[in-house]
């Protein structure tokens, strides 16, 4: 694979100039140690992370090609033709048939016209990874790439926990009227809000009374009504995540973190057991980044990770404007931490173009050319999108099961300032 890599940085050198092209990490003539194998190895994966970086050479047939390649002869899965199975949102597999080498995007079309949804709304949908319980919960592994093989990627798991979902991809709900407007698009939609992950398995918060109506407008078959409902629901189009650790607002804590209406929302359980909630706004991030790690299996020793078997270690930082002047990094320790960053970088895309009053379209054309930047260890830039700014502070919640005694009131809300761009920061 190294003598491949090269390869590719010579053509793509050839190909675009050697001032555009990052430097390759010099060979070393000698026999490496374990920790110098490991230190090339990182080497190696920061040249591929810069060159995925760059807008240019990230999106050029050369380096698509070399990563299709590279799928297939890891898994060694020929190019042929294949089935695959697709999860709708309602519970039913559809099964597509398409090439081994086929990419997200070319199944995602293949899954469009089996369904019959229009071209102009398929970029509206995106396929995910997730991987299912034996108590039937799903974790969102990732989504999938534009250059990923779904097929290898699936494949290569060898397990039947794991599933590529149909998913809805944007985070605005004003363009859920877009999709409404389909008859196809309306059931995937319906079949998403009400089954799959948001209601049903207690993503959006419901109390007793609007379990009724919502009941009630099922019942009748008022599909729109039942989402013009849902989206007035606490969470509405949030992604909720694993249990994982945060510092915030004290190193080792438990938190729950889902991705919704340009923010992440903590429910932090504290070293006393006292629960609070906040949420930090993307408008206020600086900047992120994804890092790893690897850290030994416990298994009653501490050999080091290149005599013992490792696991990879995930963190998402992010550098959040907690008052003016005052900026404080935020560490979130998860395996989704990937996942949690292509998240934040989707909502980044959303608003930049609505403030440029763009539309959907060029959001889902834009995010193809920027995913490959989310999972990169460089810190990435929040633009300058911060007007009208809350202040963070987290509030206790109630540790009752009923989702009587949640409500809105119970996020953080105090204006701080106004008209705080990168600059100031």
């Amino acid at each position: 694979m190294k003598s491949q890599l090269l390869g590719l940085h010579e053509q793509i050198k050839k190909e675009y100039g050697s001032n555009v092209v990052p430097n390759f990490p010099p060979k070393k003539i000698f026999t490496l140690t374990p920790a110098e194998v490991e230190q090339r190895r990182e080497q190696l994966e920061k040249y591929m992370q810069a060159v995925r970086q760059h807008p240019l050479l990230g999106a050029s047939d050369l380096f698509n090609s070399f990563l299709r390649k590279a799928q297939q002869e890891t898994q060694q899965i020929p190019t042929e033709e294949a089935a695959l199975d697709i999860c709708l949102c309602s519970g039913p597999k559809l099964t597509v048939h398409i090439l081994t080498s086929d990419q997200t995007e070319d199944v995602l079309e293949a899954v469009g016209t089996k369904l019959d949804l229009p071209d102009d709304l398929v970029g509206y949908f995106s396929l995910f990874l997730v991987h299912e319980g034996v108590d039937g919960s799903l974790t969102f592994v990732r989504k999938l790439q534009e250059f990923e093989l779904p097929y290898v990627s699936i494949t290569s798991l060898q397990s039947s926990e794991f599933h590529i979902v149909l998913r809805k991809s944007y985070w605005d709900m004003a363009y859920d009227q877009d999709v409404m407007d389909n008859r196809v698009g309306l059931n995937l939609l319906y079949a998403q809000v009400k089954t799959f992950s948001d209601i049903e398995r207690g993503w959006i918060l419901v109390n007793k009374d609007q379990q009724r109506q919502l009941k009630s407008l099922q019942e009748k078959g008022s599909k729109k009504e039942f989402i013009h409902l849902a989206q007035t629901l606490k969470y509405y189009g949030y992604i909720k995540f694993d249990p994982c650790i945060t510092d915030f607002p004290e190193k080792g804590c438990q938190v729950i973190v889902s991705a919704g209406n340009n923010e992440l929302n903590f429910h932090v359980k504290l070293p006393n057991e006292q629960m609070k909630e906040g949420s930090f706004k993307v408008t206020r991030m600086r900047c992120w980044r994804v890092t790893s790690s690897q850290v030994p299996v416990t298994n009653g020793t501490t050999n080091p990770c290149g005599s013992a078997k490792c696991d990879v270690k995930l963190e998402l930082a992010f550098e959040y404007l907690m008052s003016k002047d005052r900026l404080q990094w935020v560490t979130i320790t998860s395996q989704q931490a990937i996942m949690m960053s292509i998240c934040l970088q989707s909502m980044v895309d959303e608003l930049m173009v609505k403030k440029s009053g763009g539309s959907i379209k060029k959001v889902l054309k834009k995010r193809q050319e920027s995913l490959h930047r989310a999972d990169s260890q460089q810190a990435v830039k929040s633009p300058p999108l911060l007007t009208k700014l809350n202040s963070v502070s987290l509030r206790g919640i109630s540790t009752s099961n009923s989702t009587n005694d949640i409500s809105s009131n119970d996020f953080h809300g105090n204006y701080a300032f106004e008209g705080i761009g990168d600059d100031d920061l």
